[in-house]
């Protein structure tokens, strides 16, 4: 077994610290943001569809 596997998955999301930003600075971390929340979703989408394809397959 590796120790990797006892360490836990999640990590605390760490907050940004916004007050030295500015405004197009601010921006530029939302557009970065959005382009990740694209990313994840898609990544969802794929795992979806691999865990419906797998069902499918054993309910047969």
């Amino acid at each position: 077994m590796d120790t990797d596997d006892l360490e836990p998955r999640k990590k605390a999301a760490s907050l940004r610290n916004l007050d030295p930003l500015s405004i197009d600075e601010l921006g530029e971390y939302i557009a970065e943001l959005e382009a990740e929340i694209v990313r994840v979703k898609a990544d969802i989408a794929k795992k979806k569809a691999v865990k419906a394809g797998a069902e499918a397959f054993f309910k047969r």
